[in-house]
């Protein structure tokens, strides 16, 4: 017994050691891949190039239209690197309460931060918080992309470290404060402070410094010059953190509490070159699809070819210099508008202007930017290719006439009812009742998902009938409607809009290059018989301003309703339209619509006006002059053989019917003839009826009179008895 529980005890130590065995060398293999990863991190570390901080002039960016001519250059080379003792106190301070209130105690990293911005992202399931600091952003607005992913922060936590390791903390704050964004076009705290109070940087007061230190969370949305509630908002929460933080007293707080923000005259940024609203696209296109920063566009030296048309966009920024183009805008607020042009077999964007008025760096795009809702724009997509789809035909006829679909009951524009019409007819004249109707007939979703299909986003909101007259819960854009039309004049084939063709860096290199994006986003036949019957609004319809003397357009204008019932006038006003080789889209309405402003005239005179002089000053640039369409034409000719044989038939119909009516008369000839013989025949026997029942009368005179002379000899007879009587009487007696 004993010796079986030394056994046992001997069994459970070997166990043990095994045991601790294990777990000794998985704590050595779990500090080995410390040990490895603190290596890699370390070399990575070391490897990695921090120079750039070091150049504060940065190298313009040149951008290059179709033919491979320079077209515009950018910089952002009126940045102005100033020392840090150039730079107020206050000013740094601000940025340290605001930004990253333990800059000078940590080495670069806020753990702290970092835990607190991992666990709230955790429960978010996404990267939606950082926790970064002032080197951080740094390092993020230098060397890395603005995408908020774990591999972008891994890449920032290392030149986040080479910065500390390289830099002290004021060189630091030097080189963060010259490369920073203030909004309107100002880089760098030297350009903030002429951009907004035009001074130099070291001449900023208190309020000044923190009104700049509050902007960096969000330049456009926090700019003064645009919203001046939030910017004090937002200037007094710096100055309470600086309180907070010890950097000023209650009473320097109080003080400038009450102090208003007094800006300098608004200075706009020059690009030293032409065509503002497209390179701001190009710049967003270059950091969305191509990974780049605005940094590195504006300052990298690069170079941008591109498809932008000289003469297309120089016609467009003509026609939108020239305020006789516009309706009047009331005092107050400019009625604003924004076209984009393109090119349907490239997807290539040949021409973009995204406002009116005064541009500033990075204002509001209305060519690309714009969620507005479409109108009548949207019917070609939601309703008539959708039925064209489903075997309908431009000829076939639809109900208008009052309807109630669930307790939707549309109204033409002009309040008037014809019963029925064909399915070109409610299109080019753009009735509302037809289209609402045929959506009903072939199916809300059949709509739904052919506008989706045509890259126009939608919400499940869209789905209803509502979506026939381009009643949308949001909106879309102008260049997301000319993407979609794009597919008409081009079979059915919609490229995917860009700018860009190709970039090249300092030395030549090639770091991004477009590659087609296309799809089959109808059939060419459904293309080419929505293009014959958009070609007929513009011939016809409710496009006629649209019409260029010698050239093919096609299109659709849209009008929406005005949010507020009562008043005559329309929010947005739209034209979609196209040539062979260029398709563009216009709008045109109020940024802020309400009873004092609105739209009074209608798109048909307004946006499709504005499209004609763009379209009509570039046709030097659009070489086919008709539209191509071979399977309408085909069509049109069966239906052209299919009313010749009808005529023919009419004809012959028209003869038969003829040829019955003589006969017709003949008979009716004959048939009278044999009446009037059949009348007068009844009169001679009438007339002898007459003579025979004159006889009949003589005859019964004559035998009345015959009982007359009977009735007098019987009287004579009874008279000569009677006397016989009286004498035999007499005689008797």
């Amino acid at each position: 017994m004993e010796r079986r529980n030394k056994q046992a005890r001997l069994s459970r130590s070997k166990e043990w050691f095994k045991s601790k065995k294990l777990i000794s060398r998985l704590v050595v293999v779990f500090i080995g891949i410390i040990f490895f990863g603190l290596l890699v991190f370390t070399i990575l570390i070391t490897f990695s190039d921090v120079s750039k901080l070091d150049i504060v002039e940065p190298r313009p960016t040149y951008i290059y239209d179709i033919n491979g001519e320079v077209a515009s250059k950018v910089s952002n080379s009126k940045i102005e690197g100033v020392s840090l003792d150039q730079i107020p106190t206050e000013l740094i301070e601000a940025f340290v309460a605001t930004e990253d209130q333990h800059f000078y105690k940590h080495n670069g990293i806020n753990y702290f931060g970092i835990t607190k911005a991992f666990m709230k992202n955790l429960v978010k399931g996404e990267v939606v918080a950082g926790g970064s600091t002032i080197t951080q952003q740094l390092s993020k607005n230098v060397f890395l992309t603005s995408e908020t992913t774990y591999t972008r922060k891994f890449k920032e936590l290392i030149f986040t470290k080479k910065i500390e390791r390289t830099y002290s903390k004021d060189e630091i704050m030097e080189r963060y404060l010259n490369q920073i964004y203030f909004g309107e076009g100002a880089w760098g705290i030297q350009r903030a402070a002429h951009v907004y109070f035009g001074k130099d940087v070291s001449e900023l007061t208190l309020n000044e410094s923190a009104t700049l230190a509050g902007l960096v969370k969000a330049p456009s949305n926090l700019s003064p010059y645009k919203n001046m509630g939030k910017a004090l908002d937002r200037r007094n929460i710096v100055l309470s953190l600086m309180k907070s933080e010890g950097y000023i007293s209650q009473q320097d707080l109080d003080k400038n509490l009450d102090q208003p923000i007094v800006l300098t005259d608004k200075e706009t940024i020059d690009y030293k070159g032409k065509y503002p609203y497209y390179v701001d696209y190009l710049i967003e296109e270059a950091v969305n699809m191509y990974g780049l920063t605005e940094n590195e566009v504006l300052s990298g030296g690069l170079h941008i070819y591109t498809e932008l048309n000289p003469v297309i966009q120089d016609a467009t920024e003509e026609v939108y210099q020239n305020e006789d183009n516009f309706p009047d805008s009331k005092p107050d607020q400019l009625i604003q508008s924004g076209s984009v042009f393109l090119n349907p077999k490239t997807g290539g964007i040949s021409a973009l202007v995204g406002g009116r008025g005064d541009y500033t760096y990075k204002r509001f795009n209305n060519a690309t930017n714009l969620v507005r809702q479409p109108g009548s724009a949207l019917k070609p997509l939601a309703v008539y290719t959708s039925a064209l789809e489903q075997g309908y035909d431009f000829d076939d006829m639809l109900v208008d006439e009052p309807i109630n679909i669930d307790g939707y009951q549309p109204q033409n524009i002009d309040k008037r009812y014809r019963g029925h019409v064909t399915l070109y007819d409610a299109l080019i004249n753009s009735y509302n009742i037809p289209p609402v109707w045929l959506l009903n007939e072939i199916g809300i979703e059949k709509g739904f998902s052919t506008v989706e299909r045509f890259g126009i986003p939608l919400e499940k909101e869209d789905h209803n009938l509502g979506l026939a007259l381009g009643g949308l819960h949001q909106g879309t854009s102008p260049l997301l409607m000319a993407q979609a039309f794009s597919a008409f004049p081009n079979d059915g084939i919609m490229m995917q809009a860009h700018a860009i063709s190709e970039i090249k860096d300092a030395e030549g290199k090639i770091i991004g290059k477009w590659s087609d994006k296309s799809s089959q986003v109808t059939e060419p036949e459904v293309a080419q018989k929505m293009t014959y019957m958009l070609k007929g609004v513009v011939d016809n319809g409710t496009a006629r301003n649209a019409q260029i003397p010698g050239i093919d357009v096609a299109g659709k204008t849209g009008t929406t309703q005005l949010p507020f019932p009562g008043v005559a006038g329309s929010k947005d006003h739209w034209f979609v339209g196209y040539t062979p080789d260029l398709v563009g889209a216009t709008w045109l309405g109020y940024d802020k619509t309400d009873q004092a402003h609105y739209l009074t005239a209608t798109s048909g005179v307004t946006v499709t006006t504005i499209f004609q002089q763009i379209v009509s000053k570039s046709i030097s640039e659009l070489p086919n002059k008709e539209f191509n369409l071979p399977l309408v034409e085909k069509k049109k000719k069966k239906q052209s053989k299919r009313k010749e044989n009808g005529q023919k038939k009419d004809k012959e119909n028209k003869k038969d019917k003829e040829d019955k009516k003589d006969k017709g008369k003949d008979r009716d000839k004959e048939h009278k003839k044999d009446m009037e013989d059949k009348r007068n025949k009844d009169k001679d026997k009438d007339k002898d009826k007459d003579r025979d029942r004159d006889k009949d009368k003589d005859k019964d005179k004559d035998k009345d009179k015959d009982k007359d002379k009977d009735k007098d000899k019987d009287k004579d007879r009874d008279k000569d008895r009677g006397r016989d009587r009286d004498k035999k009487d007499k005689d008797n007696e």
